[in-house]
């Protein structure tokens, strides 16, 4: 027994073994995960799509962004306004990305390479990947809230828990315990493979709706007599109000900006080509229902219990006083953690676990990247100092849009303006193929739009440290409408003057198994060269025999 523990422990590494990819040379170490999705795994439809929208809007933070600008001081219609141009920001650039996923079936990592270069492209996998990071901390934390308010409505004694932990700590003890809880809850559902994904969806879509509409209703009867909230006025005017607007706008915007990066990892697993086009009017009508929703929430909670309270989990806190109010806090709330929990696995680990297996495919695959993103995500990046209050929730999130803006806008025009969307995925896989190691062309971009926002973006996090002009903070409130249209703009232009014309293929070379190209009867290819022909880089010649 011994002895075969001592062979075991000789044995074990924490490599993977090498796997043999369809695409990637030899030389280059890769593994299945990064491979073009085969037919077999190719189930995602067009409703699978609403789904997974509605899995990742129906959601607590979704209510907050709503809720969080009526704290602010804006108006209800401020919001609603806020809310629809943000959620127009992040529709299109997620559909026009999504093809690339729907057309070649490739993961955002291997994506991004066409525009950005083989090991340029690591610097945007670097950036969304430790943004996951974030954000899947975030979400837990908003799952962990959850978790107290269901143990609160079982055993109210919990509310009141001694605090062992200092306050240095960001957190309580009550809140560590149920933040712990909430993981091992969470967890298990973390290894659902993506294309098993949809039945967790429609099990969400099925549930949570009547829960968030229930809330509204309540709110809105319960608070009948008092004034009309969607009559209020903003409590700011003038130029402070217009800022604050577009400021408020972006921060939202960013907070799903990363979708409209690595929407690939998800639209890869399509069944056919246009299916992201669903994302497009469904996107803004989720956003904006559930945003309605925190709006009412926060709106009829000041003259309900005499504070604006934009998240739905403080308001279920006020319903604990009574054994009725007790148990509808804690159906509410077990829901509100499955929509959590979904978000998590839908934006969050399972676009982690793609980032990180490009990166280290010997050490990592998808499994262990979701391992990692919940340990460093969940534990190590103290989420909950995040999601303090609802400026440094805005703040946060408008973090998101300096990153990703330009990142989404060089790679939706160099896949549909500059490359029309002809691409040689085996050449993504090859560090020698046709798209070069750096794009000097992104390069150039990055730079010039990311780095002078670098200080506005350290004044917003630290304003009493850092201080910069009017005008920069102002360019700071459209970061990402800057950040998308320059990028996008400059891209275009550069490629008009100095086009990289190797890339300038005639046809699509696919990447998939069942498409074999320049293939005449066994393994031979039609130009005498099979090796090169199969892996895809004689664009020209190549004959695409679908089987």
């Amino acid at each position: 027994m011994f002895e075969r523990a001592k062979n075991s422990a000789r044995t074990f590494s924490w490599k993977l073994p090498k796997q043999q990819s369809s695409l990637a040379p030899e030389y280059v170490w890769s593994n299945a995960d990064q491979d073009p999705v085969p037919l077999e795994k190719r189930t995602w439809s067009g409703l699978t799509f609403v789904l997974y929208w509605f899995s990742d809007l129906v959601t607590y933070s979704t209510w907050a962004n709503g809720a969080a600008v009526v704290a602010l001081g804006l108006s209800p219609s401020d919001a609603i306004w806020i809310v629809f141009v943000a959620a127009m920001c992040n529709a299109i650039p997620t559909v026009m990305n999504g093809a690339i996923g729907s057309d070649l079936h490739v993961p955002f990592p291997v994506a991004v390479r066409a525009s950005y270069g083989y090991w340029l492209s690591y610097f945007c996998v670097v950036s969304r990947g430790i943004l996951a990071l974030f954000w899947f901390g975030v979400q837990s934390a908003g799952g962990a809230t959850a978790i107290t308010q269901m143990i609160t409505a079982i055993w109210p004694s919990y509310a009141h828990l001694h605090n062992a932990l200092p306050a240095s700590a960001g957190i309580t003890s009550k809140g560590l315990i149920s933040y712990f809880l909430y993981h091992v809850v969470q967890t298990p559902f973390l290894f659902i493979r993506t294309e098993k994904l949809k039945y967790m969806f429609f099990a969400k879509t099925i549930l949570v709706p009547p829960m968030a509409l229930a809330m509204v209703i309540y709110l809105a009867v319960a608070a009948k007599d008092a004034p009309d909230f969607w009559n209020q006025k903003s409590e700011i005017t003038g130029s402070t109000r217009a800022w604050l607007w577009l400021s408020s706008m972006t921060s939202i915007t960013g907070g799903f900006s990363t979708l409209a990066v690595n929407i690939p990892d998800f639209s890869r697993f399509a069944r056919r080509k246009g299916s992201q086009w669903w994302q497009l009017p469904f996107i803004p009508i989720f956003k904006i229902v559930v945003s309605i929703f925190g709006v009412v929430g926060a709106s009829a909670s000041k003259p309900l219990y005499g504070k604006t309270l934009w998240s739905p989990l403080d308001i279920l806190a006020q319903w604990q006083g009574s054994s009725g109010g007790r148990a509808a806090a804690f159906f509410c709330a077990a829901l509100w953690c499955l929509a959590q929990i979904c978000v998590n696995i839908s934006a969050n680990s399972v676009s982690f676990g793609n980032d990180i297996t490009s990166l280290f495919p010997k050490y990592f695959n998808i499994r262990r990247g979701v391992i990692f993103a919940m340990l460093v995500g969940g534990w190590a990046m103290v989420p909950w100092i995040i999601l303090s209050n609802a400026k440094t929730f805005l703040n946060f999130m408008s973090a998101y849009a300096v990153f990703m803006a330009p990142i989404a806008g060089i790679m939706l025009t160099d896949y549909w303006f500059v490359k029309k969307r002809k691409i040689d995925v085996p050449a993504l896989y090859d560090p020698e193929g046709i798209y070069g190691k750096c794009n000097w062309r992104a390069l150039l971009i990055m730079v010039l739009v990311i780095v002078p926002m670098l200080p506005a973006l350290a004044h917003k996090v630290t304003p009493d440290s850092v201080h910069i002009p009017k005008a920069l903070s102002n360019l700071f409130s459209i970061n990402w409408l800057y950040g998308f249209a320059a990028s996008c703009v400059i891209y275009y232009v550069l490629n008009v003057v100095f086009p990289d014309k190797e890339t300038l293929i005639p046809a699509v070379v696919e990447g998939y198994p069942d498409v074999v190209e320049g293939v005449t009867n066994g393994n031979e290819s039609t130009d005498g060269d099979s090796s090169r022909a199969q892996k895809g880089l004689y664009s020209k010649a190549s004959v695409e025999i679908k089987v």
